[in-house]
C-alpha cells in the first residue's frame, strides 16, 4: 500500500509540538518511529536501559520546563520502565511515555513481548492511559497526551502503539498533523482572592514565600523574583524550585527547612506563607511536625484545585498558574508601600548556611576518610556557577543539598515523593543533552551507582562530558544508618558494600577515572576531571561512620533502650519505624 505511515506521522506530530529530542532503546516494535526520526533529524539519544531512558526524560523536563519524551519496546521494555514512570507521576513532572506493543490482531495467541495488559499496568501511576488502534490517529491521540501532559496538574501520560498499527500505512492527505497542541493561555486568579492575598501579606510582620514545582512548570521565577523584590518577602523552595531565587539573592532562603531554623533561631515565625505550585506533603512537614508553622495564616496556589488543602486547612485557596498569579499580585503590590522587613529578612539570611558552623570541624579536618560534608562542600567550591547538580541517594544528594548553590531554574535535580535511587546519572544525562552549555555534575551514593552504571558507556558514546563524583562509603548509607539506630551497630543486615573501584569500571568504557582517598586531593581532582573535556568517574572514600542529619530526622537519634534487669518486662512505649511516624 502506498502512502505514509504510522512512525511517520508519530515523528511530524511530535515535530509540530516543537519536540526535537526523544529518549529510548532500541527495540523492533519502534523501529518505524526510528526511521522517520532519522529522516527528520529528531535526535534519539540511546540509553542502556530503559528505566533509564524513563529517568532521562523526567530529567529534561525538570532541566527545561518543557515536555520530557521517552519510547520503548514492548513486554519488557515498558516493564522495566514502570519505576520512571511512577517517579514522574508522584513529581508531577511533565512527560510522555510511549510503548510498543504486539500486533492487535495477535491478541490471545501469546506471541513475543506480549500477552499482559500494559495499559493496566501504568494506569494507575500515568495522568492518562491509552491505546492506538487505528494508524490515522496516532497524531490526534499523540496531540491529546501532550496536551494531557502539560495540562492542569503536570504529569506522565501513556500511549501504546501496536505494531502492525505503527507500520500500518494511510493516505497522507486525509490525516491532520494538529496544529495547536498546548493552550496560548493560562487560569488566572480572581480580583478578589489577590486583594485578599496583597492584604494579608502587607499586614503581615514575617511574611514567607514557598515555592515549588507549579512555579517552576510555569516559568515564573522572573515574575518570583520580582514581586519577592518589591514586598521583601523572602523566598523558600523545595528541590524542584531551587534556583527559582538565585542563592546568592538577598531574598532566598533556600531550602524549605530554613524556614523552620529561622524560628528556632530566634527571628520568629513565618506569620502568613505564600505557597506557590508545592503540595503540602512529605517536603513541606509530616502534619505531625510542619516545617510550615501552625499558627501560620495559609494562602496556597495550585493550578490543580484538588491540591488545595490537602493535609492541613489553609485560609485561602487560588486555583489558578503560579505565574499568571504573581503577575496579578505584583500589579497589586505596586499600588502599596511595603514595611522594612530588613530584620526578618537578616534572620533568614542568618541560617541559610548555618550548617556551616555545625560542620567546621569536618571542614578544616585532613583526616582520611573524607568526611562526606567535606566532599559536598569542595564540589560546590568547584562547579562553576551555572553548573547543573545531579544528586542521587538517600544521604549523599541531603549532604549536597546543604551547601549546593543553584542560581537558576532547572540547576538542581534530585530525589522526590518517590524515593528511587538510580536517577542521578540519567538525569545528568538529559541535563547535558538539554544544555550542552553548561558544565553538569552528578552526585551519586556507591549504592545508587550501581542502578544505572552501564549509562557512562551512553555518556561516552554520546561524546558528554559529564563529571561524576561516588560518595562511596561502602554500604547502603541511610539504609546500614538507620539499622544502626533502630537495632545496634551489630544488627546490619543487606546494607554492606564493598569497596569497588567505580573509577577504574567507569575507565572501562572510556570515561577520564580519578581515585581520591585524602581531602586534599579532592580539588585538585575535581579539576582535572572537567578539564578532562570527557565524561568523568570520581570515585572518593568517604567515612562510613557519620551518619546525615537527614537519618537521623527520618530515622530518629536514639539507640534502642537496654532492657531491664532482672528479666522484668519492659515499659510500653512507640514503637519506632524507619522513615515514618511511630507507631502505638
Amino acid at each position: 500500500m502506498a502512502g505514509i505511515d504510522g512512525g511517520e506521522l508519530f515523528v511530524r506530530t511530535l515535530a509540530s509540538a516543537g519536540t526535537r529530542t526523544v529518549f529510548t532503546l532500541h527495540g523492533g516494535h519502534l523501529d518505524a518511529i526510528y526511521q522517520a526520526a532519522k529522516d527528520a533529524g529528531i535526535r534519539l539519544v540511546d540509553t542502556r536501559h530503559e528505566q533509564a531512558a524513563g529517568h532521562a526524560a523526567d530529567g529534561w523536563a525538570r532541566v527545561t520546563g518543557k515536555t520530557g519524551v521517552a519510547i520503548v519496546t514492548a513486554g519488557p521494555g515498558l516493564t522495566d520502565c514502570v519505576t520512571a514512570i511512577a517517579n514522574a507521576w508522584l513529581d508531577c513532572v511533565p512527560t510522555l511515555f510511549v510503548a510498543g506493543a504486539a500486533p492487535l490482531r495477535d491478541a490471545e495467541l501469546l506471541p513475543l513481548q506480549g500477552g499482559f495488559d500494559q495499559l493496566a499496568l501504568v494506569t494507575p501511576i500515568t495522568k492518562w492511559a491509552h491505546r492506538v488502534t487505528h494508524t490515522h490517529r496516532i497524531p490526534d491521540l499523540l496531540a491529546q497526551g501532550l496536551r494531557i501532559a502539560r495540562s492542569g496538574r503536570p504529569g506522565p501520560v501513556y500511549l501504546e502503539i501496536p505494531i502492525d498499527v505503527l507500520f500500518g500505512r494511510v493516505d497522507a492527505a486525509k490525516v491532520r498533523i494538529p496544529a495547536k497542541i498546548v493552550p496560548d493561555a493560562a487560569p488566572a486568579p480572581s480580583p478578589a482572592a489577590v486583594e485578599q492575598a496583597i492584604a494579608w501579606l502587607h499586614a503581615a510582620e514575617r511574611p514567607a514565600i514557598v515555592a515549588g514545582a507549579g512555579a517552576h512548570f510555569a516559568d515564573a521565577a522572573a515574575d518570583l523574583v520580582a514581586f519577592a523584590e518589591r514586598t521583601g518577602i523572602p523566598v523558600f523552595s523545595n528541590g524542584k524550585a531551587h534556583g527559582l531565587v538565585p542563592a546568592d539573592h538577598p531574598l532566598c532562603g533556600r531550602g524549605l527547612p530554613h524556614l523552620a531554623f529561622a524560628a528556632a533561631g530566634g527571628g520568629g515565625a513565618a506569620d502568613v506563607v505564600l505557597v506557590l505550585g508545592a503540595r503540602l506533603g512529605l517536603f513541606t512537614g509530616h502534619p505531625a511536625t510542619p516545617l510550615i508553622p501552625r499558627a501560620a495564616k495559609v494562602i496556597q496556589v495550585d493550578v490543580c484545585a484538588e491540591e488545595i488543602g490537602r493535609n492541613r486547612d489553609v485560609e485561602l485557596g487560588i486555583a489558578a498558574d503560579c505565574r499568571e498569579t504573581l503577575r496579578a499580585l505584583g500589579a497589586a503590590a505596586s499600588e502599596r508601600r511595603w514595611p522594612d522587613r530588613s530584620a526578618w529578612q537578616q534572620a533568614v539570611r542568618g541560617v541559610r548556611d548555618a550548617h556551616r558552623l555545625l560542620f567546621a570541624q569536618a571542614l578544616a579536618s585532613d583526616r582520611a576518610p573524607i568526611h562526606p560534608y567535606r566532599l559536598a562542600a569542595e564540589i560546590a567550591k568547584w562547579v562553576p556557577r551555572d553548573t547543573i547538580i545531579a544528586a542521587d541517594g538517600g544521604e549523599t544528594a541531603s549532604w549536597m543539598d546543604m551547601v549546593a548553590q543553584v542560581y537558576a531554574p532547572g540547576r538542581w535535580l534530585s530525589h522526590g515523593y518517590l524515593g528511587c535511587l538510580g536517577t542521578g546519572l540519567p538525569f545528568a544525562l538529559a541535563a547535558k543533552v538539554a544544555r550542552p552549555e553548561s558544565p553538569v555534575l552528578c552526585i551519586v551514593g556507591d549504592g545508587s551507582v550501581g542502578l544505572n552504571f552501564a549509562e557512562f558507556d551512553t555518556f561516552v558514546r554520546h561524546a558528554l562530558p559529564i563529571v561524576t563524583v561516588v560518595n562511596n562509603d561502602r554500604q547502603w548509607g541511610m539504609s546500614a544508618h538507620g539499622q544502626d539506630l533502630l537495632f545496634g551497630e551489630d544488627r546490619r543486615v543487606v546494607t554492606d558494600l564493598s569497596p569497588t573501584r567505580y573509577d577504574l569500571a567507569a575507565a572501562g568504557f572510556g570515561c577520564h577515572a580519578e581515585h581520591v582517598e585524602e581531602p586534599r586531593d579532592l580539588g585538585p581532582a575535581l579539576e582535572r576531571a572537567f578539564a578532562s573535556g570527557r565524561p568523568a568517574c570520581v570515585n572518593v572514600m568517604t567515612d562510613p561512620a557519620v551518619i546525615a542529619p537527614i537519618t537521623r530526622a527520618m530515622v530518629g537519634a536514639a539507640k534502642p533502650a537496654a532492657k531491664p534487669e532482672g528479666g522484668a518486662p519492659a515499659e510500653p512505649g512507640p514503637v519506632r519505624i524507619p522513615y515514618y511516624e511511630d507507631l502505638g
